[in-house]
């Protein structure tokens, strides 16, 4: 009898062991399995939240299947105590492990509101925006100049968010007094610049960075990317190149980065001015002498007089030879790369074409005609 018992409570038991084994195995697929969303969502996960919370809550939208087995998923990866605040974009029939990682592993966020500091040659801009998960794009909520408009209450009210994210964005050929004066302006950003960084040596980029961060700390950071980037295009260059040091390619690139806003054009300017140093002919290029008006503090706002070309001084490269004394912008990378690996052309001349772009020439002669057609192009733009 008792061996009757034990034989039945053993098959029992194999039954059982083989049923969990069994309800295991499907929680396993359906934890790792495509979920059900259609359209990617953005999850924010409050400051102080749990996994029981977010599991909740992604079931309500439709992102998991069972928010009980999200949950022991977690627990069994041993994630959930690693939950991070933050907006996360969670993709369309994104899996339960995916959506675990997506929420743990920290770093930025991935979607939700920013705050974009644009840095422009010209002016400032505060732009706030928000990522559309359906499309993957961001929708302007609101801009404005911070030298000139009040600030609106869309900003204030989104600055106080949590989880709002902050990003200084620099446009290529900006000055370092200009991206300092940007920052000191910049309510998210703390502490006192000590310099103003030296010209040319910061990176045109987008940065994220925190409230509350260290406008030092920033200014650091675009610096040391501004040095990798010249380290590696130095290691890359051309051979036979007129620049003698990596000093002497930034301020070749910063130039480059002014006389043409146009990708396609850079390696074709860069090649003029190597050019130009390679036979002795003066640089003669308009932004070194306004540079050495303005001294990078701002824009001119005018043409150049013929006085000011004539003036003698340590930027203007139509009465001295060879580059001036130091970078007259900040270049990003693309011109650093065109001033190291120029293209090889016989130009030593461009002038403006009328498109947005320029016409080169290998003779004077050449040039001259480029003159007058550019000319004739003004003429009839000021209806003259």
């Amino acid at each position: 009898m008792w061996r009757h018992i034990t034989s039945n409570f053993l098959s029992f038991l194999v039954v059982l062991l083989a049923l969990a084994s069994g309800v295991i195995l499907l929680m396993q697929n359906k934890y790792k399995e495509a979920g059900p969303l259609t359209q990617a969502i953005c999850l924010r996960v409050e400051s102080g939240s749990n996994m029981r919370k977010v599991s909740v809550d992604l079931a309500e939208r439709g992102a998991v299947s069972s928010g009980v087995i999200f949950r022991i998923g977690a627990d069994y990866s041993e994630k959930t105590q690693k939950l991070k605040a933050g907006s996360f974009l969670v993709p369309e029939a994104a899996s339960m492990v995916e959506i675990v990682d997506i929420v743990t592993r920290g770093g930025k966020n991935t979607c939700g509101t920013e705050i974009v500091y644009r840095v422009g040659v010209r002016r400032t801009q505060v732009q706030v925006r928000e990522l559309d998960p359906a499309t993957n794009k961001y929708i302007e909520k609101v801009i404005y100049n911070p030298a000139e408009d009040e600030v609106p209450a869309a900003y204030t009210e989104t600055r106080a968010e949590a989880d709002v994210r902050f990003r200084i964005a620099l446009a290529e050929g900006v000055t370092s007094w200009q991206i300092v004066e940007a920052l000191k302006a910049a309510d998210f950003l703390e502490g006192e610049v000590a310099e103003v960084p030296a010209e040319g040596m910061l990176a045109p980029d987008s940065y994220e960075v925190k409230a509350g961060s260290s406008r030092a700390e920033v200014l650091a950071k675009m610096q040391a990317a501004q040095v990798r980037i010249l380290d590696a295009a130095w290691a890359a260059r051309a051979q036979g190149l007129p620049l003698k040091s990596k000093e002497e390619a930034l301020v070749l690139a910063s130039i480059v980065e002014k006389e043409t806003g146009i990708a396609a054009e850079r390696r074709q300017v860069a090649s003029v001015f190597i050019n130009r140093l390679n036979q002795g002919i003066r640089m003669q290029t308009d932004p070194t002498v306004i540079y050495g008006i303005t001294k990078g503090q701002g824009i001119l706002g005018r043409g150049l007089r013929q006085s000011e070309l004539r003036r003698k001084t340590n930027y203007n490269t139509y009465q001295i030879d060879g580059l001036p004394p130091g970078p007259i912008a900040n270049p990003g990378k693309a011109a650093i790369e065109a001033a190291l690996n120029p293209d090889s052309t016989e130009y030593i001349f461009f002038v403006a074409d009328g498109t947005g772009g320029h016409a080169f020439a290998k003779t004077l002669r050449e040039h001259n005609a480029n003159v007058a057609k550019w000319r004739k192009i003004e003429a009839e733009r000021s209806g003259n």
